[in-house]
């Protein structure tokens, strides 16, 4: 049995600090998608929303919400929410339904509006809630989170802060040619390490911003996609949403401590390393046949980790891959040819799916201006809190 659906088309509403509702920028990127796709809104039998927390009533009810916003037409509909990594869930929402036979055209969209500065946890007192709690009794801000495994990574592998300057630097590098990235200017190590310390060794430049966006992807059966004449679109290969293996020995915000060790051996691997084991070993490859990475770089030393739990390379050795070139577009492995986070910043729903949108760029040939040549196999990860992670593999 096939486990592989068509992505007929993508769309994006350009990153920035709009100040409007986040339903506008969803329909605007559905309308692209199914625009790239050639297919009309009428044939859409599923709609998959990205649920967002901060916008109220509209955002809990994501997947009615963006079809009612694009017009009622008889479809079903499901809502994904899973932190950052909300927009590979509701695409494997759509996979699953297609695959079982339940849909043909279903249209995936997450779309955020977000405040000005740290994202917070909604107001009000919650004792048994460990996000809201992190902030009660450390203070404990996303940056903070960030600078300890950026802290971990000197320690352990010699890591220094102007290597986490230059992954900044090779982010905007990449970005200036994206017409939906909030930034698109280049910067030097020296003005990344010039700007403020927001929370030591991270300056404000390696931290990614909070930022309005939406994605939007339209995925078909196989089969509708060949009767309708999308000669050979991209396909999803796999989609890897696993959980943590007790212990996670290797913390993970929000929570305040690991897991007991005492009673059960180490895990194999870490959260982060199965989250794209899982992928490879649904898609029957190894990541010796990637050819291009869209990766979660919440801070530059973050990107530096994920190149090796998506074993891109050794542990340790992320850091030669930078330096050498390796990472960059023209490179062995371009990791973030979109620019990244650094680009365009959190837009929390929505940004899984942007990774999909620029992987499938990519590997159509499209990427004007950051193209990484011959690209066939795109890999993407995400990590949302409290558990959730996230991989897709697309191929040609």
């Amino acid at each position: 049995m096939s486990t592989e659906v068509a992505i007929a088309g993508v769309g994006m509403h350009p990153w920035g600090k709009w100040g409007r509702n986040f339903v506008e920028y969803g329909v605007h990127a559905a309308r692209a998608a199914l625009s790239d796709a050639g297919v009309a809104w009428t044939d859409v039998d599923l709609v998959v929303g990205g649920e967002t927390v901060r916008n109220g009533y509209g955002g809990y009810v994501a997947g009615a919400t963006f079809a009612q916003a694009l017009g009622w037409n008889g479809a079903r509909v499901a809502t994904s929410y899973a932190a950052c990594a909300t927009g590979a869930q509701a695409l494997d929402t759509a996979r699953a339904r297609i695959l079982a036979g339940l849909s043909e055209v279903a249209l995936v969209v997450g779309a955020d509006t977000t405040p000005k500065g740290f994202l917070a946890p909604n107001a009000g007192e919650r004792w048994d809630d460990p996000d809201w709690l992190r902030f009660r009794l450390l203070g404990m801000t996303n940056p903070a989170y960030f600078a300890l495994y950026a802290r971990r990574r000197m320690d352990l592998y010699g890591a220094t802060p102007a290597d986490f300057a230059a992954v900044k630097v090779k982010n905007a590098r990449h970005g200036l040619h994206n017409p939906n990235a909030r930034y698109r200017k280049e910067v030097t190590v020296d003005e990344v390490l010039g700007s403020a310390v927001v929370a030591d060794p991270l300056h404000l430049l390696d931290i990614c911003a909070t930022s309005d966006g939406a994605a939007a992807v339209v995925v078909t059966s196989v089969d509708y996609a060949r009767r309708h004449g999308l000669a050979n679109p991209v396909k999803v290969k796999a989609i890897s949403t696993v959980t943590p293996t007790f212990p996670n020995t290797v913390l993970d915000m929000p929570n305040l401590s690991t897991d007991p060790a005492g009673s059960a051996g180490e895990p194999e691997r870490t959260f982060k390393e199965s989250i794209g084991h899982a992928a490879y070993e649904e898609a029957g490859i190894g990541p010796e046949d990637v050819d291009v990475a869209e990766v979660y770089d919440l801070s530059t030393a973050l990107e530096l980790d994920w190149i090796e739990d998506l074993a891109l390379c050794k542990r340790g050795e992320a850091e030669q891959l930078l330096r050498a070139g390796d990472t960059t577009v023209g490179g062995r492995v371009p990791v973030n040819p979109s620019g990244g986070l650094a680009c365009f910043g959190e837009a929390v729903p929505a940004q899984a799916l942007a990774q999909v949108c620029e992987l499938t760029w990519q590997l159509r040939g499209q990427a004007s201006g950051r193209q990484v040549e011959g690209a066939r196999v795109g890999i993407t990860a995400n990590q949302g809190l409290f558990g959730h992670g996230s991989s897709v593999i697309l191929a040609t």
